[in-house]
Order: C-alpha cells, then structure tokens, then sequence
C-alpha cells in the first residue's frame, strides 16, 4: 500500500499551482471587461461618500517599490470603504509638469539649448504622455481599480484652466504678490531646488578675511578703523551690501607692530587671529559692545560709491571668523532677512547659469561665479585689504541630479500671503475630524 493511500485528503478543482503571472493577467481582464469598479460605483450611488484624493507621481520613468506601495495601500482604503457601502471612487492622475521630466529628456541626449522654448515643451508633454500610459499599465497590473479611462493630468488644458480661474481669485483678494527668496539655485539645471532635492559633499573652498574701512563710525570708531571682516564665499563680495555683528557680543578695537591701521573683531577671537594673521604685539585700544556698532558704515571693498552699514543678527557666532560677517542678501537666507530688516535692497548680480552679471563691472561682468573666487582675492590684495586666505574643507549642497554644487540665491517669485485669510483657514481646520492610525494621523 502507498503511503498517500492513507490519507484522508479532500478533493478541490483548484490547480495545484497558482500560476499567478497567468492567472493575475487573466483576473484582471476579467474585472475590466466586467466593469466591477463601474458597477461598484453604481451600486453605492447616493450613499455617503469616501474620497481619497490620490497625490500624483511624476510620470518620469518606470515605477518602483514606493509607487507600488503607495498604490496598493490606496487600493485597500478604497475598495474596504466601497465594501463598508460608502461611494468611493478613485481618481488617480500624474504630475506632467517640471524638472524630472526634463531631466529625463537631457538624460536621453536631447538638447534643449539647441531648440525653441516651445518645441522643448512638446517633446516633455509627448514624453509625459508616454510615460502615464506606461505607468497606467503598471498600476492596473498591480490590481488597482479606478478611473483609468478619466485619471487628472495636470498638462490638461481643463486642469490648467482650473488653476488659472483659483489663481485669479486668490489675486482679486489681494493674497498674490511678486517678491524675492532666497532658493537653492542649480545653475547647471537652471531651477529652483527642493531642500529633498539636495544632497551634501565635502568640499574645499577659499576663505577670505579682508578689512572694510570705516567712513562713518558713528561716534564710536574712528576713520582710519577697518572692520574685519570673514567670508567663505569670495565671489559674492561684489553682492556685498553689509556687515552683520551680534548686538551682545564684546569687540575689540586692535592695532598691531606691523600696520598703522586699526581693526576690529569680536573681543574672544582676538589673540586666536592674531596668531592666525601673524600680528605681532597686539594692543587692544577699546573694547565696545556690538550694539553701539550698529549703523556704522564701512567702505565697499571694490566700489568706491557702495557704502556698506553695520547691523545685527542673530546667526553671528565665534566659532570661527571675526564675528563680524559679510552680508550679500541676494546669497543666503540670514543674510536675506537681515538685510530685509534693515531695508537693504536684494541685490542678485549672478543669472541663471551662474555667470556675473554686466553691472558687476568690467572684472567680474560674464565670469563663471567660482572663477570669481580667484578675481575677489587678486582685487583684495591690490587695494591692500586681503589679511589672511586660506583654503578650508566643509560640507556643501550639490544638485543631486546633476551632481553639480548649487548656490545660494534670491529670485523673483511669485507668492501666496494667507494673512488675511489665516482666520478662515484655522477655522476650516476645526472643522476637520483627525483620526489616528498607528504612529500618523489622517484627515
């Protein structure tokens, strides 16, 4: 007798394999022709709705493990709604607009300098296209029911319509206005940059620490006095517009054997820099705090009819430096907004690609912004202002699709106050019933 023989076991029509590659596909088909989502839909006409509104992936490639883990947790949320008898449909849709797909066009070879604006952006709405029918294909493969035939693309010119008709209200409302902030600017993709889209590397960059001669002291420091002044950045000096100090802070006014001239830096890093400089037998003349230094003005290093004025901020540190930092607002969000608090105007004379602008003057007008490094130094020296260079290695933000670093930048952007309707929205926000699932919570 053989052992099977002796079991009991029972009889199914089931193959023994599941052959799922084959039986999927199949299965799928069957609920398509059928229109199971459509008869679901039908049947719970009228009954209390449960819309999830589905944030769209970019249609920029193949999908990958985090699309198929955010579609089918979608797809379980909808369809067990749709058996509790609530109306759920699903609407998926694609983000068709942006840098991803033209990163994936100049990945390809194609040449967007070489061409029109306009037939660089029907080759990305042809690409886009192509890349949602892909993905569509993909999605339904996973077992997702939806509106397939009907999904939002956001290259619609309906879609687009609708956001011009949201666009104009908000602006008769006095909620749109055009102003400058400072971005993570790629010039080697010439766009704005996400905090997401950043990745760091270590780099070695030249630092500079250069006096600005003071041209009115304001009672408190005399004319023959040179602020002392720290920068990483040397090619933002023709940006330059101010000196930020810390108002607590205790500065020394210093003269040394080997110059005439007086200087001034933060009290604590004075032995520390004169080591750092060379400077033998330094004096401290007066020691006064950062507050009485405010509105002081010094002399721009390379333009004779800039005046630069002394504020204070509160990211100024003696970790490193003087304590006293060159200030361009155009170049750095602390920057930026202290030169926002003292009225200062943004001035951004790098364009897109990273080249200096024409009103730089004839040194540094068209110059790639790190050659402009070598032209600040050489400047500084001339007028016998630089005190110490050094090279110095620190962490620094690169696009992380070209790989390329990034700058600093402010730039012209258009903005949404909610000011003047943050009432309405917090109480909108009230209105809202949270539920807690897990360690997130969901609206």
């Amino acid at each position: 007798m053989k052992v099977k023989e002796t079991l009991n076991l029972g009889k199914t029509k089931f193959p023994m394999r599941g052959n799922l590659p084959v039986r999927e596909v199949e299965r799928q088909r069957e609920w398509e022709e059928n229109k199971v989502y459509e008869m679901r839909q039908k049947l719970n006409e009228g009954k209390p709705s449960f819309v999830l509104h589905d944030g769209p992936p970019y249609a920029n490639g193949n999908i990958h493990m985090g699309h198929a883990m955010n579609k089918i947790s979608k797809d379980f949320i909808v369809r067990s709604k749709s058996m509790m008898g609530f109306r759920a449909p699903y609407v998926p849709g694609w983000d068709t607009h942006g840098l991803p797909i033209e990163q994936q066009l100049k990945k390809a070879g194609v040449d967007r300098k070489a061409m029109s604006v306009a037939e660089f952006r029907e080759m990305c709405r042809q690409y886009a296209l192509e890349q949602v029918e892909k993905q569509k294909a993909d999605f339904k493969r996973l077992g997702v029911a939806g509106e397939w035939d009907n999904p939002y693309l956001t290259l619609k010119p309906e879609y687009e319509a609708q956001q011009i008709r949201v666009f104009g209200k908000m602006a008769e409302k006095g909620l749109i206005y055009k102003g400058k902030k400072p971005v993570f600017w790629s010039w080697s993709s010439e766009s704005a940059l996400a905090e997401a889209e950043v990745e760091y590397h270590d780099v070695t960059s030249p630092s500079a620490f250069y006096g600005e001669k003071v041209i009115d002291g304001k009672g408190v420091l005399d004319d023959d006095t040179y602020m002392v002044v720290w920068t990483t950045t040397p090619w933002t000096i023709p940006a330059s517009e101010g000196i930020t100090i810390d108002a607590n802070f205790d500065y020394a006014v210093v003269q040394h054997d080997d110059d005439s001239r007086k200087f001034v830096m933060a009290n604590v890093l004075v032995d520390k820099n004169a080591e750092l400089f060379g400077w033998n037998d330094v004096k401290v003349l007066k020691v006064v705090k950062g507050s009485e230094l405010e509105y002081v003005e010094a002399q721009h290093p390379f333009y004779p009819e800039r005046k630069l004025v002394t504020m204070l901020g509160d990211f100024v540190t003696t970790d490193a430096g003087t304590g006293l930092v060159h200030t361009a607002p155009g170049f750095g969000e602390d920057d930026f907004n202290v030169g926002m608090q003292y009225g200062l105007d943004i001035y951004v004379p790098v364009d897109d690609k990273g080249y200096l602008t024409e009103d730089t003057g004839a040194d540094f007008a068209g110059v790639f912004y790190e050659d402009a490094n070598e032209i600040s130094l050489k400047k500084l020296t001339e007028a016998g202002l630089l005190i110490k260079q050094m090279d110095i290695e620190h962490s620094y933000p690169f696009d992380w699709r070209t790989k390329k670093p990034i700058i600093f930048r402010a730039t012209p952007q258009w903005f949404a106050s909610v000011d003047k309707i943050r009432d309405q929205i917090l109480s909108a926000i009230d209105e809202v019933q949270f539920f807690r699932m897990g360690s997130k919570t969901f609206a």
